[in-house]
């Protein structure tokens, strides 16, 4: 074991290893441990997890704090189980493939006790992480953190880490320098996750002061170690120039790599970078966010859907479409029920959808979400997964309207129509002014409406011809109609038939039938001034095929000289 030690410091480690190995077999839980090692970091004899645990196991029966200590984190990693010592195991299981497993946090908890009680300054940071991060039963922070503690007064660096989060678990801001104290520790002594946390320290100032460029070198440092997520913040941070200065093509590069080392949301945002260039690549954004949907990202699992909704970068399939939607849906992602609803409401999707959709919105809504209450309502109202009930469509809007602008505008055409309640013209102007002041459009025209016509309240030409011009101004045809018939009539405006054409011009343009009638009737009788039958007739004739029966009753009439 002696001379293993030796060739091993001497970068020798296929040397060494057969002759660990010897002393190993003799039953030294020192040269056991160490084996284990070797199997687990690849020293000299090719990489496997199941041997090195094997190897682990035996060392930590014979009392070997250390083995116990990496044991214990394996087991509570998921990433080994209690099985034999695998003497006389057959040698085709040497090299079997690892695979990972639950986390076995029992046989975790019993090994990290015995090592932390045995003074392993290790085994006492896993007893505190098993402590505070293992199943509800087995928790006890306070118990976690005196053994973080006593970890980290031994120079343990997994100590420190942990006693830090710890401390950030307390909340309180007296121990904002100590944090970083700790943190400092864990990073000089080379753990990833400490430099990547010490970064996000120095990038915001908690505990340190703000340095945007030392932020960035520890970033990249963390990054050159492999921790995905400091490959995700590096990457960002190159792409936007937000600690460094630009470089999109290395920025891409490093979220490249964390998405290849299984960070599901550096695989998103490089398919949405693809998707929101100024050339999109569709069928590159569509490989990377199946790389995070498939791992179950929901954001990715929607974008993929609409990939395949639209027929971008894939084949056209409304079938798997809906599969992706779901995926995310059920995953609890609100969008994506939002768009299956949708869906479901255009005949698409799956038998069993309908149900989900409303159990979905259900289930959010009574946790006091508005939207999700909008949506219920939009459910009962439609019947869609439930059996159409007014009532509780209405009972359901009303609460979202308290805060969304959507909501207060069906509630209002609920109240105006009586459906659900009992009809009541001056509250249902009274939620439509609430939507138009958040400046949904429709509310706005409802509203001028019904302040040209006194429902709800006397009757206020003037305002509603500013709410109509409102509506116009953001592209509403039936406002630019309102409008020219107010300056025709000269209520609330004042009398101005060329102007009145004008408006009536806008909205035909934008295929407004009765706007069209009305500018035909003005040019056929030059009503403005200008009189031009041949284009007259044109816009009538356009609003005869949009139905307008007045239309299609002054073409029938004879033309007059």
């Amino acid at each position: 074991m002696r001379r293993a030690i030796q060739l091993s410091g001497d970068g020798k480690p296929a040397e060494a290893f057969p002759l660990m190995a010897i002393a190993a077999r003799a039953g030294i839980a020192e040269a056991e441990y160490r084996v284990a090692r070797c199997y687990l970091e690849g020293l000299g004899v090719p990489p496997s997890r199941s041997e090195g645990a094997r190897w682990l196991r035996r060392a930590a029966d014979r009392g070997n704090s250390d083995a116990q200590s990496l044991l214990a984190a394996l087991y509570a990693a998921g990433l080994a189980s209690r099985e034999g010592d695998g003497n006389g195991a057959a040698s085709a299981t040497l090299f079997e493939r690892d695979v990972s497993r639950e986390p076995d946090w029992a046989a975790a908890l019993d090994l990290a006790t015995k090592a932390a009680e045995a003074g392993s300054a290790a085994g006492q940071a896993v007893l505190g992480y098993i402590l505070s991060r293992g199943p509800k039963a087995m928790r006890d922070l306070d118990a976690a953190h005196g053994w973080y503690e006593k970890s980290a007064a031994a120079g343990c660096p997994e100590g420190c880490l942990g006693l830090a989060l710890s401390l950030v678990r307390l909340r309180q801001p007296e121990h904002r320098s100590r944090i970083a104290a700790e943190v400092r520790r864990a990073a000089d002594a080379g753990l990833p996750t400490a430099i990547y946390l010490l970064a996000v320290l120095t990038e915001h100032g908690m505990g340190v002061a703000v340095d945007l460029e030392a932020a960035a070198q520890f970033y990249q440092l963390a990054a050159e170690k492999g921790l995905a997520s400091a490959q995700l913040r590096l990457g960002h941070a190159l792409i936007d120039g937000s600690l460094t200065d630009k470089d999109p093509v290395a920025g891409e590069a490093w979220m490249r790599r964390a998405a290849l080392a299984g960070n599901l949301d550096a695989a998103y945002r490089i398919g949405e970078r693809h998707v929101k260039s100024p050339r999109p690549d569709y069928a590159e954004a569509a490989t990377w966010y199946r790389r995070a949907a498939e791992g179950g990202h929901q954001p990715a699992a929607r974008a993929l859907a609409s990939l395949y909704l639209s027929g971008n970068g894939v084949a056209q399939d409304a079938d798997e479409g809906a599969r992706w939607l779901r995926v995310s849906a059920n995953g609890g992602n609100q969008q994506a029920q939002v768009d299956l609803a949708n869906l479901v409401l255009l005949g698409a999707g799956e038998p069993t959808d309908r149900s989900s959709v409303a159990g979905w919105f259900e289930a959010t809504a009574s946790s006091g979400d508005l939207i999700a209450a909008f949506n219920l309502g939009l459910c009962f109202a439609e019947g869609i997964g439930v059996q159409k009930d007014e009532e509780q469509a209405a009972r359901w809007m009303g609460r979202a309207a308290e805060g969304v602008a959507e909501a207060q505008y069906m509630y209002a055409r609920m109240l105006q129509n009586g459906r659900g309640m009992t009809a009541d013209q001056k509250q249902a102007r009274l939620w439509f002014e609430r939507a138009a002041n958040g400046g949904m459009v429709d509310a706005q025209l409802a509203l001028a409406e019904m302040l040209l016509n006194g429902r709800g309240g006397e009757s206020m030409p003037v305002a509603a011809a500013q709410l109509f011009k409102r509506a116009a101004a953001a592209g509403h045809a039936g406002a630019m109609f309102a409008i020219g018939a107010l300056y025709e009539s000269g209520k609330g405006l004042s009398r101005d038939p060329a102007t009145a054409q004008k408006w009536f011009t806008a909205a035909a343009e934008r295929g407004h039938g009765h706007a069209q009638l009305m500018l035909g009737r003005y040019l056929s009788e030059g009503l403005a001034g200008e009189r031009d039958p041949a284009a007259g007739r044109v816009w009538l004739e356009r609003a005869a095929a949009q139905g307008v029966q007045e239309a299609l009753d002054e073409l029938r009439e004879p033309a007059t000289v």
